[in-house]
This record gives C-alpha cells, structure tokens and sequence, in this order.
C-alpha cells in the first residue's frame, strides 16, 4: 500500500521532524471534535475510492488515514496514489468530499502502536507539542492522528500510528 513521500530532516528525542511532498487529499469534513465519531466520514471518502465518482472508477487505497480539529469539526483525508494528477482524478459523487492539492511541508512525527482512542491520542499530541517546543521548533497548525492500519482486522498491538504537528518552515 502506497504511503507518501517524505525524508527525515532531524531526529529528536522522542519525534522525528519529516519534510513530506506535495501530495493530493480526498478530505471530508463531519460536525464535532470527536475523533472516534468519524466513520462517517471514513465511510464518505471510502466510497469515493470504491467507485462513487463520476467515472465509478476505483482508486488504490493508501496508508495513512489523517484526521485532524479544525474549527467546530474533525477533518479526515486520504492520499491519492501519486501516480494521479488532481486533473486525472474523477469528481466525486459526494459534494462533501474534496479533492485537495496539499502542499509539502515539514511535520513533527510521535509514532506509536496500539489503539488510537480520544485520551490516548490528546495525551501524546500534549507530549509531542511540549517536545517540539523544547526543541526550540514552532507549529503552525492542529496536530493530526495519522492511522494505518485497519482498526477492524488488524491486532491492537501491530497497529502503526502516528501523532503528526505542522511546523513553521
């Protein structure tokens, strides 16, 4: 499964900092700030990749999913397979779903295994955010839960996840 391109540029004490490529996000935003609460927007952007688009063309899934706060609500997106330009990709069916040209940037990078529940994941986006700024490094955006594996089949402890902040270039 497809992941995206990124390079390590400085590995700190418990994070590593990674400057990511371009890329292209099918994103979906639902109502609220619970991450749990977002199947539904799992289900949406899933659907678009299956086939719910104007060409009912199946797109690859790729890893990770992002969910991220951003307002009153909780975004979701997944990475288009690289091999697409945003003009190659089929408009979705959804008119909540949104094709998004995503600009490369630079992340602080926690990763952990295990579930990815509420008070987990706010308790290591604190321990991340206290580590970037002890390392001197400002954010410049929400941080986001990155998920990889799929929460239904795989075991809880081989799952891959990440905490992931946005840094200031």
């Amino acid at each position: 499964m497809e992941e995206p391109d990124f390079v390590i540029t400085a590995t700190h004490s418990g994070f590593e900092v990674r400057r990511y490529s371009d890329s292209i996000q099918a994103r979906v935003r639902t109502e609220g700030t619970n991450w749990r609460g977002s199947s539904g927007g799992f289900r949406r952007i899933a659907g678009y990749i299956f086939g719910r688009n104007e060409r009912e063309q199946m797109i690859a899934m790729t890893a990770p999913v992002h969910i991220w706060e951003e307002g009153n609500g909780t975004m979701m997106a997944f990475t288009m397979p690289s091999e697409y330009s945003l003009e190659e990709l089929p408009s979705p069916n959804d008119g909540g779903v949104h094709l998004v040209n995503a600009e490369g940037r630079s992340f602080a990078a926690l990763s952990f295994t295990g579930l990815s529940g509420t008070r987990k994941t706010e308790r290591l986006k604190k321990r991340l955010m206290r580590l970037v700024s002890e390392n001197g490094l400002e954010t410049s955006g929400p941080a986001m839960l990155a998920v990889y594996d799929n929460p239904n089949t795989t075991l809880p402890f081989l799952r891959r996840n990440e905490i992931l902040v946005p840094l200031s270039d």
